[in-house]
């Protein structure tokens, strides 16, 4: 398993465990005795691996959306668990195809994990995909691929407005939140963050702190949401230097001006600037 980002989140227990798979996707494992909840395994075989090392059952699943790299492992993960007389509770998207859904959610629910002794509030962010959801308890966002560390996911189903609601809503948490997203993007997204506030002094020095964590081998995630919200440019439409970055990078590349005082259509432009940079 990774070691923890060395960045400031508060200290909840149970503390998540990243377990890596794909190329750059995280898997999240929760762990209260015997019994583990895990947040978007698309792949079975690191996650098995792991409860088979630890002796731990499996006794929920939380999905975050549909794609393949965020649910493809739950088939297998259910045959496991039934062969060892375990049905796991998995918890998703209502309005998506979600393998093996048992608890359909739409956001607004407070879901238990008895097993755990653990509940968690869902929150509806779209944009990603229609049907996303988020999944926050004190101290703990699993946000899938809405908000990533210094960046945020591809509208692929959504628009624009529907995802600059969805980060605002993440935003309002508490500054101390760990942000426990999906993939391991924030070297990338640091080097968009840098291009478009290079007078950010916290994005300068989060591009050495992340730099310096991933030559150690260690997860870049969580970061915080005060973190998020100081160097993520995608939470700071708001802000002059970002506005004026964008009104430039429109400017060159001959996309339509957005109003300054329009955030949404200044991230729709940040966000299309970030897909070809």
């Amino acid at each position: 398993m990774l070691k923890p980002s060395a960045f400031p989140v508060q200290s909840v227990y149970p503390v998540p465990i990243a377990i890596p798979a794909f190329a750059d996707n995280y898997i999240w494992l929760l762990r209260q005795g015997s019994s583990a909840l895990v947040v978007d395994p698309g792949d079975a075989a690191p996650v098995l691996a792991f409860l088979r090392r630890e002796g731990l059952r499996l006794a929920a699943i939380l999905v975050t959306h549909h794609h393949a790299d965020h649910q493809g492992g739950i088939a297998e993960l259910l045959a496991a668990a039934r062969a060892d007389g375990v049905e796991p509770a998995v918890f998703g998207p209502a309005a998506e195809s979600i393998t093996g859904l048992s608890e359909p959610l739409c956001g607004g629910e407070t879901i238990p994990v008895e097993a755990l002794a653990l509940a968690f509030r869902v929150v509806a962010v779209p944009g990603h995909t229609r049907g996303h959801l988020a999944y926050y308890r004190a101290g703990q966002l699993f946000c899938g691929d809405t908000l990533f560390g210094a960046g945020c996911g591809r509208l692929f189903e959504g628009t624009a407005s529907e995802m600059a609601a969805s980060l605002a809503k993440l935003a309002a948490l508490p500054g101390d939140t760990g942000v426990y997203c999906a993939h391991e993007y924030t070297v990338a997204n640091l080097r968009f963050a840098l291009a478009v506030e290079p007078e950010n002094v916290c994005v300068q020095q989060r591009v050495a702190a992340v730099a310096a964590l991933r030559a150690a081998g260690q997860a870049s995630v969580p970061s915080s949401l005060a973190l998020e919200k100081a160097s993520n440019p995608f939470l700071r439409c708001g802000e002059p230097e970002v506005i004026d970055s964008v009104l430039r990078w429109c400017a060159q590349s001959a996309t339509p001006l957005p109003e300054r005082d329009d955030p949404v259509a200044v991230f729709a432009a940040l966000r299309a600037w970030k897909n070809v940079f």
